[in-house]
């Protein structure tokens, strides 16, 4: 380390005191430069290895048992065709058999015929005359021909 003087004589003076550089302006001023240490980090991507993903979906059959139930039913129509005279029969139940009457109204009409009316249609023609403007078109188709003079026409 160097040491510094003050007294010297000569202002503007450069002392070396480690890399920084130390001016003497004056007698009484001298300038003493601080100094900081910056660091700059820099990174750098090296490639270490590689990494391959893939994915594979196996299939398999496998067998699994469902209990199922069943319910089945037999429809039997019987015709009866009597006329009932009292109150019509309720649903009923025979064992596992349900028995559901099945019951229609009949009418009993007598019926005659009554002219009541007749229609009359008389046709006839009624000729009338109307005038009406409307837009025709018609094409026409001009030839025109036009003749040279002979000394004019070139022979190949």
């Amino acid at each position: 380390m160097e040491e510094l003087n003050l007294n010297s004589s000569e202002p503007d003076q450069e002392l070396n005191a480690g890399k920084s550089e130390i001016q003497v302006i004056s007698k009484e001023k001298i300038v003493i430069p601080v100094v900081e240490e910056q660091i700059t980090i820099e990174k750098q991507v090296i490639e270490t290895g590689k990494v391959s993903v893939s994915k594979k979906v196996n299939e398999y059959t496998e067998s699994v048992d469902i209990p199922l139930t069943n319910e089945e039913v037999d429809v039997n129509r019987i015709e009866i065709n009597q006329y009932v005279t009292e109150a019509p029969p309720a649903i009923r139940q025979e064992g596992n058999k349900t028995i559901i009457p099945i019951l229609k109204e009949v009418l009993v009409v007598e019926k005659k015929l009554l002219l009541v009316e007749e229609v009359h249609i008389t046709r006839k023609q009624v000729k009338t005359s109307t005038t009406r403007q409307e837009t025709l078109r018609k094409e026409e188709v001009v030839i025109s021909r036009t003749e040279t003079e002979p000394s004019q026409n070139k022979s190949n």
